[in-house]
């Protein structure tokens, strides 16, 4: 935490939804009881139900852990959190609910507004906060606000609502999070491609064949029918988060860790991906996911993705990075698998057992680990090969060692103004422009998956070992 930070309010707006009960003030309470937030942080919540806050405290609480104190008990860290909590009720719309929460916040207090709304109520709800004079003039203290995906549904809706934010926002206070950049084992691929000097001349078309990044659900839609038929695969978790992970593979080494030089290493990645077209697609939709109450009975929208990105630069030209994202498959997992190639003129070959390609594999979710499948040769008197694991589990490697959730760090950005794990608008614009044309042309054509059945594996890799 900087020590110029003493007085901090932060204001959930959608306080009683399920993204702020489950994750944010849960992650607030975690830095909190590790005593990573200013001394006289308060925390405010802002929705449209009508609690007591008797009620919004009974809401919150139960989501409460203190995992991280030695003996995991909270003490009177709940007790203290809770005192320092306030709820105030109003339209999202209207200032007067507004007004009603300036009245308890700190004067002299830095803000930060945390939106976890639906991104259409972020126009109306800015332009309400500047008109109750919550944006503040004290030159000495600042203003952030943070807003959650989806943003937009396309590169001309992202574009507008990012105008409406400009109206009453920088550029400098807005943070767009993407809970993925969060994540212990997406931060690392920094460090593994950076700091193993092993990797670096290893890490382009020359040695690598194919990249993959593999995102599995075990489950359907659960209750969220209505919001994802709306999306899809593709809205939800491909040019996003996992565009995201693209970027992180395949952007150059950056001169720095400045926030600006990382975002314009990424930046340049997604300039170089080649639009997406509908022949770079395979689209699945599981069985029965219109049995969802919430979903058409004859809904075109896929639950399932395999998309080839093509990168037209001198380091990754010819070698596919291949997204394969789904729900209602037989695992869920979330990895990054790099396939190398095979050696040219490999000597073993000439004995007629070629050995096959190495794979580096990293796990960013469950299980988070980084194994390395190399070729060992098996203990005896003939040369045979078999393929072997170089194992870094996080859980062996480190013991008992507790990874934050992913809102907790990027929380904790937002207070000390980090910004290099957010999303910045022309990383923003150049996503959508690598899908924007291929999302049209689906719903235009009405274009129908292909069915897989819930359960099953869904459809090939195309990332394969020789």
């Amino acid at each position: 935490m900087k020590k110029d930070l003493k007085n901090l309010d932060i204001v959930v707006l959608g306080a009683s939804g399920n993204l702020a009960q489950t994750k944010i003030f849960p992650a607030l309470f975690a830095l909190f009881s590790q005593g990573l937030l200013p001394e006289k942080v308060k925390f405010y919540g802002f929705a449209r139900s009508q609690l007591s806050q008797t009620e919004f405290k009974e809401q919150i609480m139960p989501n409460l852990t203190c995992r991280y104190t030695p003996d995991h008990s909270c003490g009177d860290f709940v007790e203290k959190f809770l005192e320092r909590s306030y709820y105030c009720n109003g339209k999202y719309d209207s200032i007067d609910g507004l007004n009603s929460l300036a009245s308890h916040l700190t004067k002299d207090a830095n803000r930060i507004f945390y939106m976890a709304l639906p991104p259409e109520i972020f126009p109306m709800l800015t332009k309400s906060i500047a008109m109750a004079g919550l944006l503040g003039s004290d030159a000495d203290k600042w203003v952030r606000v943070v807003i959650e995906k989806p943003f937009g549904r396309d590169r001309a809706s992202s574009d507008e609502l990012n105008s409406e934010l400009l109206k009453e926002f920088s550029e400098k206070q807005i943070y767009r999070i993407d809970h993925y950049l969060g994540k212990e084992m997406v931060q690392n691929i920094m460090v593994l491609r950076f700091a193993n000097q092993i990797f670096k001349p290893l890490w382009n078309s020359k040695y690598i064949k194919c990249v993959e990044i593999d995102w599995q659900e075990n489950i359907g839609v659960e209750g969220r029918g209505g919001y994802f038929d709306n999306y899809g695969i593709i809205r939800d978790v491909v040019q996003n988060h996992l565009l995201q992970l693209v970027t992180l593979v395949a952007m150059d080494e950056p001169e720095s860790l400045d926030a600006d030089v990382i975002r314009d290493r990424k930046l340049a990645v997604l300039h170089d991906i080649e639009i997406v077209n509908i022949e770079d697609l395979i689209l699945g939709q599981y069985t029965n996911y219109t049995d969802d109450p919430m979903v058409p009975d004859k809904s075109l929208t896929p639950t399932f993705v395999n998309v080839k990105l093509k990168i037209d630069n001198a380091e990754w030209r010819d070698v596919p990075f291949v997204i394969r994202a789904g729900k209602g498959l037989n695992a869920k997992k979330n990895e990054i698998r790099i396939l190398f190639r095979k050696p040219e003129g490999n000597i073993f070959c000439q004995l007629d057992n070629c050995p096959p390609a190495n794979e580096l594999i990293i796990r960013i979710q469950p299980d988070e680990g980084i194994h390395f499948n190399i070729v060992s040769k098996v203990p005896g008197l003939k040369m045979q090969f078999q393929e072997k694991d170089l194992d870094l589990s996080y859980k062996s490697a480190f013991g008992d060692a507790i990874i934050p959730e992913a809102y907790e760090s990027l929380l904790l950005d937002v207070i000390n103004g980090e910004k290099a794990l957010f999303i910045r608008n022309d990383e923003l614009e150049a996503a959508w422009d690598i899908f924007t044309p291929v999302l049209r042309y689906i719903e235009e054509n009405k274009i129908k998956p292909e069915n897989y059945v819930f359960g099953s594996k869904g459809f090939d890799r195309i990332c394969k070992k020789e």
